[in-house]
C-alpha cells in the first residue's frame, strides 16, 4: 500500500485515539448565562414591567410633582358676626390669591374641614376674636393656618420688627424628581431581582426542568450563579433607562462618575439576586415564592426612602432601618448621582449589600434543591 493510501487510514486511527473534547470549566454557567438571555424573547411581560414600568411611574411621578406654583389653601369661614370683616381682611391681603375663601355655617364649615374639602376653618369667637381650627398632622392645614395668620395680622397693620426676604430655590438637584430617581432605580433593582430569580426557579421546578439537571455534571454553584449574573445585564440597561429619562426629560444633574453608578447597581442587582435564590431556594408553588418574597420586600417598600425620606420614622428603627439593603442600596445611589461621593466613601453601604448579597446566596447554596 502506498503512502498516499496510508493516509486516510492513519487519520482515522488517530482521530478514534484521540480523547473526546471537554468542556471548559465555565461552559455549563456560559450557556445558562446565555439560555436567560434568550428567554427574555419568550416573557414580553418581564421587559414591560423591568424596563417600561420603572419609566412610566417616573414619567407619571415627575409631571404629578413638577415645579410649579404652590395650590391655594382652602380656607372655610364660619358665618357669624366677625365673619365678613374677617373675609374683606384676607382680600385685602397681598397675598389674597394663595387662598380659596368660602364662607359657609359653621356645621357646615366643619363638616367640610373633617371631608378635607377645607384646610382651615376660621371661626369668630363672638368677642371680635378669632379662632382656627386646623388639624396639626396635616401639613396642608399647618400651612394654611400659618399664612393665614400672618396675612390677616399683616393686613389689619401688623409691623415687621425684622426685615426679611425670600429666595426661592428649585433648580435641579434639590427637587424631588431627584430625590426619586435613585429610590425609583433602587427599588426597580430590588423587584427585577427577587421577582426574576424567585420566580424563574420555582417556575422551573415545577415544570420538572430542575430534575433533569441532577443527572448531568452541571454543578448547583455554576447553576445558581447563572441565574445571579443575568441580573448584571438587565441591571445596565436598567440604569441607563432611568438616568436618560431624568436627563432629558426632567433636565437632572448627574453628579457622579457612571462607573461608580453602575457598580453600585451592580452590587445592589447581586444583592437581590441573592435574596431572591434563598427566598426561592426550597419553594415549591408559585403562590408560596409570592407570599415570601412580598414578606421580604414589604418592610423596604415602607420604610428605605423610596418615595420619601425614611428620616421621618422614629429615632429608634433609624439603626435597623439603615441595616436594611434598599436603604443602603438607595442612599449610595443618591450620594453619587446627586452629591458625587467617590466609592472609596460609600464602603458601609457596600458592605451591608455585600454582607446581605453574600450570606443569602451561601445558604441558598446550601439549602436549594432540584427537586
Amino acid at each position: 500500500m502506498s503512502v498516499a493510501e496510508q493516509t486516510p487510514v492513519v487519520e482515522k486511527i488517530v482521530r478514534r485515539r484521540r480523547p473526546p473534547e471537554r468542556n471548559g470549566r465555565w461552559a455549563g454557567y456560559l450557556h445558562l448565562l446565555m439560555a436567560r438571555m434568550l428567554e427574555l424573547k419568550r416573557e414580553p411581560e418581564v421587559v414591560f414591567w423591568v424596563f417600561v414600568f420603572p419609566l412610566l411611574l417616573a414619567t407619571g411621578l415627575g409631571i404629578a410633582f413638577r415645579n410649579k406654583p404652590g395650590d391655594a389653601s382652602s380656607v372655610a369661614i364660619a358665618a357669624g358676626t366677625g365673619a365678613q370683616e374677617a373675609e374683606g381682611l384676607l382680600q385685602r391681603s397681598p397675598r389674597r390669591a394663595a387662598f380659596k375663601i368660602d364662607v359657609r355655617d359653621g356645621d357646615a364649615a366643619r363638616k367640610g374641614f373633617r371631608l378635607g374639602k377645607y384646610d382651615l376653618v376660621i371661626e369668630p369667637d363672638g368677642a371680635g376674636g378669632l379662632r382656627y381650627r386646623y388639624d396639626p398632622a396635616r401639613p396642608e392645614s399647618v400651612l394654611a393656618r400659618a399664612e393665614v395668620d400672618d396675612a390677616l395680622q399683616t393686613a389689619a397693620g401688623r409691623k415687621d420688627v425684622v426685615a426679611t426676604t425670600v429666595v426661592t430655590s428649585s433648580e435641579p438637584g434639590s427637587r424631588y424628581i431627584d430625590f426619586l430617581i435613585p429610590g425609583l432605580l433602587g427599588m426597580n433593582l430590588m423587584n427585577s431581582g427577587m421577582w426574576g430569580i424567585g420566580f424563574a426557579l420555582v417556575d422551573m421546578r415545577q415544570r420538572k426542568l430542575l430534575k433533569r439537571f441532577v443527572s448531568t455534571p452541571m454543578r448547583r454553584g455554576d447553576f445558581l450563579l447563572a441565574l445571579l449574573s443575568s441580573r448584571l445585564v438587565l441591571m445596565i440597561i436598567e440604569i441607563g433607562l432611568l438616568l436618560t429619562l431624568g436627563v432629558i426629560v426632567f433636565h437632572m444633574k448627574v453628579m457622579g462618575s457612571v462607573f461608580a453608578i453602575v457598580l453600585l447597581g451592580s452590587a445592589g442587582a447581586m444583592t437581590f439576586g441573592g435574596l431572591g435564590l434563598l427566598t426561592a431556594s426550597r419553594a415549591q408553588k408559585i403562590e408560596s415564592v409570592s407570599g415570601l418574597m412580598n414578606l421580604v420586600m414589604m418592610p423596604m417598600w415602607i420604610f428605605s426612602g423610596v418615595f420619601f425620606s425614611y428620616e421621618r420614622f422614629p429615632a429608634v428603627i433609624q439603626p435597623l432601618i439603615k441595616a436594611l439593603p434598599l436603604t443602603a442600596l438607595n442612599d449610595a445611589l443618591r450620594a453619587s448621582i446627586l452629591e458625587g461621593t467617590p466609592l472609596v466613601h460609600q464602603w458601609p453601604r457596600l458592605l451591608v449589600m455585600a454582607a446581605w448579597g453574600g450570606i443569602s446566596f451561601l445558604l441558598a447554596l446550601k439549602w436549594f434543591r432540584w427537586t
